[in-house]
Order: structure tokens, then sequence, then C-alpha cells
């Protein structure tokens, strides 16, 4: 009844029929007037509230992101559990510390700011006509056909370039050796990752550059033979929230 989107009469006389045929009584409550709308998102930023940018509803998300030109990413999340950049889960986390800090008396500030964001749909390797091969995209892995086919052409340090769209591929032995990880195969990667910040750390390691965008691809072994790479995946600008404690 706040928003001023919304058709207050609309919403008036379906709460009317409600109570007709169910008995549970609608009261319509004008909360827009005496400046309404602008007291609940001055107390909002006063307690540092969060506030959803939708009503709540799969037609009102649906329509405010293709709006906004960005995913509707608060539908899914990955299968390996990792928290993703301004996914529910790491607003979940980011408001549990804030409450912990509510608890012992520490102030601190909720700040936004813009960043690039990454999602990954799919990505597949396949060696010859149809041998799948296990493989891991690390984030920021873009293809902007989704599929290129070629050879590893050039290796400088253990690390490998193919001849098509700046892929690189990498062992998961290089992987442990930088992180000082156990991965046993690429599956237990693929389903138990570090975190986003983490992986930023190698490919800056490998291309010198926080920009940098190649398709970055973790193997068990390097393949000399024929490769085919199906990689879905998607960069937007987003906007995130960080808290800082004081």
């Amino acid at each position: 009844m706040v928003s001023p989107l919304k058709s207050q009469e609309q919403l008036k006389r379906v709460g009317d029929k409600f109570y007709k045929e169910h008995g549970v009584e609608f009261i319509a409550v004008d909360y827009r007037s005496g400046g309404g709308t602008q007291d609940q998102s001055r107390v909002t930023k006063e307690q540092q509230l969060y506030r959803q940018d939708y009503c709540g509803c799969i037609y009102g998300l649906t329509m405010q992101r293709e709006q906004q030109n960005k995913l509707m990413d608060e539908m899914f999340s990955p299968l390996s559990r990792k928290t993703l950049p301004a996914s529910i889960e790491e607003r979940l986390e980011l408001y549990t510390k804030r409450n912990e800090l509510e608890d012992q008396g520490i102030p601190y500030k909720i700040l936004k700011e813009k960043f690039l964001n990454y999602r990954e749909f799919s990505c597949k390797l396949i060696k010859g006509k149809k041998e799948i091969i296990p493989a891991y995209a690390l984030s920021y892995s873009t293809l902007p056909r989704k599929r290129a086919q070629g050879k590893i052409e050039f290796t400088h340090e253990n690390v490998h370039y193919f001849n098509r769209d700046e892929i690189i591929f990498i062992s998961r032995s290089y992987y442990n050796d930088f992180f000082n990880t156990k991965y046993a195969n690429i599956t237990e990667l693929i389903y138990n990752p570090l975190s986003f910040e983490e992986e930023q750390k190698l490919r800056f390691h490998i291309c010198s550059s926080h920009y940098n965008l190649s398709p970055i691809i973790v193997v068990e072994e390097p393949i000399t033979s024929k490769l085919t790479l199906h990689l879905d995946s998607k960069i937007y600008e987003d906007t995130r929230e960080k808290l800082i404690v004081l």
C-alpha cells in the first residue's frame, strides 16, 4: 500500500472481495499520505535496512531485471554452492554479520558499490568429436560466441595457450600448486571451488591484469589434440552492498 507504483483503489477492491469470500478483513491504510513514502525511504537509510527493489513476485522481478538489462539471478544458485557476488547468499552473509555487530554494539556502515558481475551457466570441453573431458572454468572466463574449436599452440611456464579466442589451459596440479590445495580430480574442483575472490588472484598471476576476461580452463593434463570448448557465461554491470566496520 505504500508503493507509489501501485493502484490503491485496485488493491482495496481485491481486499474487499477477499473479505466477502473468506471472511478475513482487509484493512486498507493510506501509507502514502503525509509523506509516508518519503518517511519509509528515510527510515530505511537511517537504519541501514535492506530494501528489495521489486514487489516480490516473479512477474515484478522479470520486468524489473529486463528494464535493468540484468540477469534474474535471484532465481538460481550454482551447484557448487559457491557464494557469488551480489547473490542472495552473499546478502544473507552480510546481514548476518551486520546483526552480530548490532548485538555487540559495534558501529558499522553499509555502502553500495558498482562492479562487473559474472555468471557461468555451462562449461563443456570435448576432445575430438565426442569425448567429454572434465574441465573447470575460472571466474570471468568469457567466450563471445559460446563455442571455440582449435588446438593448444604455445606453452610457457606450464600455461598453455589455445589458437582461438585467447583461451588458456592450466593443469590441476598447476592450480593445486598455486593455491596449496589438494584437489584429487577436476570433478572435486567443480563441486567445491575456492571463493570468487581467491580465483581472481590466479587470473592476475597468469594474465597480469584485473580486467582480463580470457577463458582460463583447468583440466587434468594439457591435451594436444583437437578440442571444442562450449562456454556459456555472462558479464554485466551490477550493484552490491559492502559492510564497513567503523
